[in-house]
C-alpha cells in the first residue's frame, strides 16, 4: 500500500539488513518509546521492556552498534537515545506492521466522513473530510484539489479600460474569483453585455472544466447568431479560466491547532513555527503533494527526505483520490511531527482517500 519517492528514499545500508533479532527488538523499543513520548529512552528502561533478559550494560553495547549504523543518536551527553530520520525510515519500511483498521475503527471513520457526501459542493465536502481527518490523526490535514471542481453560479464583465475588463466568477458555494481580461480592440459595451448573457445562460451548475467544454461547443453552434467581437470576448473569457497548471489547483489545510499539542520544549515550538511558515508559503507544499498525483497508494516523506520540511522536522503521509472516471484528481493526507503514529495514520489516510473517492463518485 505505501509507496516511497525513489528520489528521496534513503538507501538502506548493508548493516541494517544484518541486524539480529536482539538488535531489532532494542531498536523497535527505542522507536516506539519515541513515538509514544517524544523523549529519549535509556538502556536501563530498555532492558526492562525487551522480551529477552539483558543487562543495561549489554543493551548499551547494542545501542552503540545501532548508533554507529546511523539509526539512533544521543541528543545530549549521558541522555538516552532517539531514532534518526534514517532510523524512522528503516522502522517504517522494515519493522513496522501497518495496523490494518479493524471493523470498529473503519466504521468510526466512515461515520465521521459520512457527512462529506451531503455537502453542497466538492470544496465543502473536502473541507469536512479534512476536519475529520485532522481530528482522527491529531495532525494538520491537507488536500490539493483542482479549483475547477467549483460549480459556477454567475459571471460578470466589468470594463476597466477600453481594452481591459475584470471577469468576476461567482461559485455556487459563494467563492468569488477575479481575472483581468484583455479585450479585442474596438469592442462596444453591447458586445460585453451580450457575451455575459451568453455565458450566464450556459454555465450555471457546471464546473469550470464542464463549462469550458459546453461553451466551446455552444460557441461553434452559435457563430451565425453572434457578431465577431462578441465571439472574441466569449473566447477570451473562456481562455482566461484555463490559467496555468498551478493556478488550477488549490491547497486547503485544516487542523493547525493539533500541531501545537504535546510540545515538550522550546525547540518543539520553533519546529512548529517553521512548519507554519512552510504551510503559509504553500508553493512548496503544493509541489510536494503534486508528486502523489502520479503514483498509486500512500506516500510517506520523513523529515529531510523532503527539503521543504528539513528544518521543521516534519513528516507527510498522503494519498491520491479519484473522480467517477477513476482519474486521480487530487491528493489528501496529513502533515505532522516525525513521531506520527505511522501504523495508525497510514491506513487512516489510505481509507479516507478511498472514502472521499467513493463519495465524489470515484
Amino acid at each position: 500500500m505505501a509507496h516511497h519517492d525513489p528520489i528521496h528514499l534513503i538507501a538502506p545500508r548493508a548493516g541494517l539488513a544484518q541486524l539480529n533479532e536482539r538488535s531489532r527488538d532494542i531498536f523497535r523499543q527505542i522507536v516506539e518509546s519515541y513515538l509514544a513520548t517524544g523523549e529519549p529512552v535509556g538502556s536501563r528502561n530498555i532492558s526492562r521492556l525487551i522480551a529477552m533478559p539483558l543487562s543495561p550494560a549489554s543493551v548499551r553495547n547494542v545501542m552503540a552498534d545501532l548508533e554507529q549504523l546511523g539509526l539512533i543518536y544521543a541528543p545530549h551527553t549521558s541522555a538516552g537515545r532517539l531514532p534518526t530520520e534514517l532510523g524512522l525510515r528503516f522502522f517504517v519500511d522494515a519493522l513496522m506492521q501497518v495496523g490494518d483498521l479493524n471493523e470498529t475503527e473503519r466504521q468510526s471513520i466512515q461515520s465521521q466522513l459520512a457527512t462529506v457526501g451531503q455537502a453542497q459542493s466538492v470544496e465543502a465536502a473536502l473541507d469536512q473530510a479534512l476536519t475529520r481527518l485532522s481530528g482522527l490523526t491529531r495532525a494538520a490535514a491537507v488536500v490539493l484539489t483542482p479549483k475547477s471542481n467549483a460549480r459556477l453560479k454567475h459571471i460578470e464583465f466589468v470594463r476597466l479600460e477600453p481594452e481591459k475588463a475584470l471577469v468576476i466568477l461567482v461559485g455556487e458555494d459563494g467563492q468569488v474569483e477575479n481575472r483581468v481580461l484583455t479585450l479585442p480592440p474596438g469592442v462596444p459595451s453591447s458586445a460585453i453585455t451580450e457575451a455575459g448573457n451568453f455565458l450566464n445562460a450556459r454555465i450555471r451548475g457546471r464546473t469550470l472544466a464542464e463549462a469550458r467544454l459546453e461553451l466551446e461547443t455552444a460557441l461553434a453552434e452559435a457563430r451565425a447568431e453572434l457578431d465577431q467581437l462578441t465571439q472574441k470576448v466569449i473566447s477570451a473569457g473562456i481562455a482566461s479560466w484555463s490559467g496555468g497548471e498551478n493556478e488550477d489547483r488549490q491547497l486547503i489545510v485544516r487542523g493547525h491547532a493539533n500541531l501545537l499539542e504535546d510540545l515538550h520544549a522550546l525547540e518543539d515550538l520553533e519546529r512548529v513555527r517553521l512548519l507554519f511558515d512552510d504551510l503559509e508559503t504553500k508553493r512548496g507544499v503544493i509541489d510536494l503533494l503534486g508528486r502523489a498525483e502520479t503514483a498509486e497508494g500512500v506516500r510517506i516523506f520523513i523529515g529531510s527526505e523532503n527539503k521543504l520540511f528539513s528544518l521543521s522536522g516534519s513528516s507527510t503521509i498522503i494519498s491520491p483520490y479519484r473522480d467517477a472516471a477513476g482519474h486521480i484528481v487530487g491528493v489528501l493526507g496529513v502533515i505532522g511531527p516525525t513521531r506520527l503514529n505511522y501504523a495508525r495514520v497510514i491506513p487512516t489516510v489510505d481509507y479516507a482517500a478511498r472514502i472521499v473517492s467513493r463519495l465524489l463518485g470515484g
